[in-house]
């Protein structure tokens, strides 16, 4: 595990599927030093509870289940914000972080920040992650695009964000569905500067 500076990051979780990315990230994450504003839509919690046929209710329970789970060190510090709070410590710019992921990311996320609507904290906290010129790693879980998912994912790429599909590989022969989890995280953290590694690089 890399040993530089704490991570400090804003997490949000939208009403896509693909919970198990977030939840082995998440679970990455509680290994390495660092702090995480945590940000799960109400869509997102259903959508979790029912990919994962938990009956978890808030974002403190998606911690918790994670950490029964898989059991992972307890390293890193999560501080849960409300969904709807547009007024929370991360929708200001006079807060710092070194990077805000969306994970997963649904298309109305996407539309969402690309057009500058600030209705949540999710898309308040992206804005302000563009505005201030940090990092911000959007990870879609669709497929097909449609030419408006498209556009709209282009006109973020070209406003500063980083768009990083589900779209886990294969040559690092998977076993289950746990280690493609793990591969999106080590991209993600790759992507953020943090040297963690779940599979081998390639190497042919």
């Amino acid at each position: 595990m890399s040993e530089e500076k704490p991570l400090r990051l804003v997490l949000a979780m939208a009403g896509a599927s693909g919970s198990i990315y977030a939840a082995r990230f998440i679970r990455a994450l509680m290994e390495i030093p660092g702090e995480t504003w945590f940000v799960p839509s109400p869509a997102s919690i259903r959508v979790f509870k029912e990919e994962y046929e938990t009956n978890v209710q808030t974002g403190e329970d998606i911690i918790e289940f994670v950490r029964k789970k898989w059991n992972p060190k307890q390293t890193h510090k999560f501080h849960l914000r409300k969904f709807e709070d547009i007024g929370a410590d991360i929708a200001s710019g006079s807060n710092i972080w070194d990077g805000m992921v969306v994970l997963p990311c649904s298309m109305k996320t996407v539309a969402a920040i690309r057009i500058g609507i600030t209705e949540n904290l999710i898309e308040r906290a992206a804005d302000v992650t563009l505005k201030e010129r940090r990092k911000l790693i959007l990870v879609p879980r669709e497929t097909p695009y449609n030419r408006i998912h498209l556009e709209n994912m282009l006109a973020l790429h070209d406003a500063g964000a980083i768009i990083a599909p589900a779209s886990p590989g294969f040559y690092q022969m998977p076993q289950s569905l746990e280690d493609l989890g793990d591969f999106m995280a080590t991209r993600i953290f790759r992507l953020l500067g943090k040297e963690i590694d779940f599979y081998p690089r390639w190497n042919p």
